[in-house]
């Protein structure tokens, strides 16, 4: 057993979900997120076709801190607001959709930016996983209802 999956399932105050696949999508988040700063070093490192990847760096970068950000929130477990985690997830959602469409748009040239669209990918089917998890009756502590239109990131923007 690694250690946050350890730590997770002696804590005190552990959500009901299952713990194992908390700290399953918190490692998959930050692998995504190493991932996604590799790929947008390795585009810096491409010289001459600079231009035509400074959108892939830059979605590189974003979804890099909202993955890390994720990973943090998932790796709390005490008092978790479950509106706000599951505003992050569909986040990780979007940004790693985003984030795979670009590099794949470079794949062809890029081995790297086909490497980071695959976990991008990975990463988004393990978000969308763990938000059915948590969506479920008693997938958390502070599990009010709430309706799809009501956690989407742009309504939560406006409040």
């Amino acid at each position: 057993m690694k250690p946050l999956e350890t730590i997770l399932n002696q804590h005190p105050r552990a959500l009901p979900t299952s713990r194992d696949s908390y700290a399953e999508t918190a490692a998959e988040l930050s692998l995504c997120s190493q991932t996604c700063i590799a790929c947008g070093d390795a585009c810096l490192g491409e010289g001459g076709n600079l231009p035509q990847l400074v959108r892939c760096i830059r979605l590189n970068q974003d979804c890099a801190d909202i993955l890390a950000a994720a990973a943090r929130l998932l790796t709390r477990q005490t008092e978790t607001e479950m509106p706000l985690l599951r505003a992050q997830l569909h986040v990780c959602v979007i940004a790693c959709d985003a984030c795979a469409d670009e590099c794949a748009a470079h794949a062809a040239v890029h081995e790297h930016c086909a490497t980071c669209a695959e976990a991008c990918r990975a990463c988004q089917e393990c978000c969308n996983r763990m938000l059915a998890e948590i969506a479920s009756p008693g997938g958390g502590i502070r599990d009010e209802p709430v309706t799809p239109a009501e956690e989407s990131p742009a309504v939560l923007l406006q409040r």
